[in-house]
């Protein structure tokens, strides 16, 4: 798979910027080349980096939330795992394996609670 690079702001109004390797962009149109990096176009992202993990974050906290209260004797602990995949122009979207998205969820509960 083809792979380019996308400038990310940490924050907004922040200076800081992170470089990350990511699938082309799917509208040119919506993101600006900022410059070359060893012969490869670098495209400045249209989200921060924390905008694009704030569209992760709901779906998280879903699960978590589900699992913590949602059973009958409610997990003292949650731990999800997935994968994820930014994306200059759309920013953070789940990774898929094998065509299916996965989420690998640990339940937790401590000694003796009812």
């Amino acid at each position: 798979m083809d792979r380019t690079i996308a400038e990310f702001k940490l924050e907004e109004g922040s200076d800081i910027t992170v470089l990350f390797e990511v699938p082309p962009p799917s509208n040119d149109s919506a993101l600006e080349e900022v410059s070359l990096d060893a012969g490869r176009m670098v495209y400045q992202a249209t989200q921060t980096l924390g905008q694009a993990l704030d569209q992760v974050q709901p779906v998280a906290n879903a699960i978590i939330s589900r699992f913590k209260t949602g059973l009958t004797t409610p997990a003292d602990e949650v731990e999800v795992k997935f994968g994820l995949t930014l994306s200059a122009d759309a920013g953070a979207i789940f990774t898929s394996v094998g065509g299916d998205v996965t989420f690998e969820i640990t339940l937790k509960w401590a000694k003796g609670s009812d």
